[in-house]
């Protein structure tokens, strides 16, 4: 885990550089940008359970638990001092639209996890949203550089309707493994199926290869 540490901080460092470029090991995904089944949108379209969590700044907190060597609660003032970036990515929906250049605030997911201190055995995070929403991805995917906590969209808060005051933002993942409205990351030994996975939806949900239900 320490080994993924410095070499996602090291990927993160290259990307505020200027200089991304292609990473040796890396997986070649797809020669376009926009992957396959998917359509371009520049509206932002909201979906969600149905329920609006209302969440007060002064009563947000995240709590980082479950296979870690220091459990933690964040309250907003801590969840920012953790170190809060600015990054451009794309953002895909098992609903088959994309759009390009989203400029999300946020902390990275890194700096969380570091804080904590994955276990040795740790290969998965759940997270729990307000709304009863949750969903599971590998810790692997989530060590990417460009992964997130978001807490502003295009320069500005993030609407209660977009998962405000803060969202998971995964963008090489299909949009259902970002919990709106955030409020526990749990480390795990194991995969626990979330919310749509518990309903035939792909574990990985990566994009490029088109995995949106279970089984491809």
């Amino acid at each position: 885990m320490k080994d993924g540490y410095i070499a996602a901080k090291e990927r993160w460092a290259r990307k505020v550089a200027g200089r991304q470029g292609s990473v040796e090991g890396s997986v070649v995904r797809s020669e376009d940008r926009l992957p396959p089944g998917q359509h371009l949108v520049t509206d932002f379209p909201v979906l969600d359970l149905g329920i609006l969590p209302e969440v007060r700044l002064s009563n947000w907190s995240l709590r980082i638990h479950g296979r870690v060597e220091r459990p933690v609660t964040l309250d907003w003032e801590g969840f920012l001092a953790v170190g809060s970036v600015r990054d451009v990515s794309d953002f895909h929906c098992v609903t088959t639209w994309s759009q390009y250049d989203m400029v999300w605030d946020g902390v990275p997911f890194v700096g969380l996890a570091e804080l904590a201190g994955p276990k040795e055995d740790a290969s998965h995070v759940l997270f729990r949203a307000h709304d009863g929403y949750t969903t599971c991805l590998g810790l692997e995917a989530l060590m990417d550089e460009d992964v997130l906590v978001a807490h502003a969209w295009e320069g500005r808060p993030l609407t209660r309707e977009h998962g405000g005051p803060a969202r998971v933002i995964v963008p090489k993942r299909y949009a259902w493994k970002g919990a709106k409205w955030v409020k526990e990351m749990i480390f795990l030994d194991r995969e626990i199926p979330g919310f749509w996975e518990l309903r035939g939806y792909s574990s990985s949900a990566d994009p490029w290869r088109a995995e949106r239900f279970s089984g491809g």
